[in-house]
């Protein structure tokens, strides 16, 4: 009698060792998540040129393909090796989203991200990490180009005028956001004005064909009057596009008798 239920005990640990083998055996693994279709660039015009403005946006979106349940998605976008210059600062972004709309199977990321407007142009490495309810993660990196809104190239003014003529003012703009006005400020520091001369300071507004192009030469004459004092003047250039961003070129132009 005792044998016999020795036998059944072991049996039933027998059994219930195959029970939990079993269901071990039948646990369900879930693959990592799968990102495609990644895109990023300009946001106003959803662009996948990999391009953005300082002081607009960024638009990013990509399809997720996931077994399990999304838990969270990361993006990040730093920069490498670019040096703040004046009135600039480091720009790194990093943010978790948890939004409903993204914790579950397959969900399509779509975020815009603001550009700060004092930050170094130059190339940003993009990086996005999706992680699901099982802790498998995934992620995929890329890099974007973010540009100043108004960009000035292929300078050309003289730097040296006789009184009475006029100097060639000439350099490309490109201004992504369309052209509002180019205004140029000539005024001299701490000249002595002679006999027959009269204080010289300029200030002129340029609209014309100028306004609301987003590329164009900036080609002007500008005259200097026979009466103004000789001497060094300093020459300011400001671009403002239709946002109310702003490029100042200033140089120095030498008067002389």
């Amino acid at each position: 009698m005792k044998i016999k239920n020795n036998f059944k005990f072991l049996a039933i640990i027998a059994l219930v060792t195959t029970f939990f083998t079993s269901c071990e055996s039948n646990e369900i693994s879930f693959e990592a998540p799968v990102i495609t279709d990644f895109e990023y660039g300009e946001g106003s015009s959803h662009s996948t040129e990999q391009v953005a403005y300082k002081g607009s946006d960024i638009h990013l979106e990509a399809s997720i393909t996931a077994e399990a349940t999304v838990s969270s998605i990361s993006l990040s976008i730093h920069s490498h090796d670019l040096t703040p210059g004046a009135d600039e600062v480091e720009w790194d972004f990093e943010q978790v989203y948890t939004d409903a709309k993204y914790l579950v199977i397959n969900p399509t990321f779509h975020e815009h991200i603001d550009v700060p407007t004092n930050i170094p142009s130059g190339e940003y490495h993009v990086e996005l990490v999706v992680t699901d309810e099982e802790g498998n993660s995934t992620e995929i990196e890329g890099h974007i180009e973010i540009l100043d809104p108004i960009n000035l190239s292929d300078i050309s003014i003289d730097s040296t005028v006789v009184r009475g003529a006029n100097f060639h003012t000439e350099f490309m703009i490109d201004a992504i956001n369309g052209i509002h006005s180019i205004t140029v400020d000539i005024h001299a520091h701490g000249l002595t004005v002679g006999t027959g001369e009269v204080e010289w300071d300029f200030e002129k507004e340029f609209l014309g064909n100028y306004h609301e192009q987003t590329s164009v030469e900036f080609h002007e004459h500008i005259d200097v009057p026979a009466t103004a004092p000789a001497g060094e003047y300093h020459m300011i250039f400001t671009v403002e596009d239709e946002d109310g961003n702003t490029k100042e070129y200033e140089t120095h132009i030498d008067v002389t008798a």
